[in-house]
């Protein structure tokens, strides 16, 4: 196997990897506070629900970010051959979804976890506590858009 396809593979793994853990992190912060919301009041369990999948969004983002290049180096039928250069190039060019799903997915779930207050005292706030950690997943998405226009400007073979 060339060097090149190593590092292209482990930019894909690295997307998917780093987000994930963002993401685990942030729905675990948020589910930590949103069980204490219903223990007391079970009826808000879907409000409390929407809040804490929130943060789970840049797994996905990291995850189409090591599709993309799963694609582009055709991993799922015949691999093409890929340059040190090309490979290095892919990798680098994960880190954007990568490192910005991780940090997004554990600052979202904190503020979804802030949210969940809003939820216990004034429900009908609740779509204000969205709105809020909906913020934070604005820089997941860059980092995503970012690493799809990266690797789309990458030759390969």
């Amino acid at each position: 196997m060339e060097l090149g396809l190593v590092y292209a593979i482990l930019g894909a793994a690295l997307s998917a990897l780093f987000a994930g853990i963002g993401s685990a992190v942030g729905v675990s912060l948020a589910g930590q506070s949103g069980s204490g919301v219903i223990s007391e009041e079970p009826a808000k369990f879907g409000r409390v629900l929407l809040l804490q999948a929130l943060p789970g969004t840049q797994g996905i983002y990291g995850f189409l970010g090591a599709f993309w290049v799963i694609m582009k180096i055709g991993l799922l039928a015949e691999p093409m051959a890929v340059s040190t250069s090309a490979g290095l190039q892919i990798l680098f060019a994960c880190l954007p979804v990568a490192l910005a799903g991780l940090l997004s997915g554990i600052y979202q779930g904190k503020v979804s976890a802030a949210g969940m207050g809003v939820v216990a005292k004034v429900p009908a706030e609740t779509g204000k506590a969205i709105i809020l950690s909906a913020m934070v997943e604005t820089y997941a998405v860059l980092g995503l858009l970012a690493t799809i226009l990266l690797v789309n400007g990458i030759q390969v073979g």
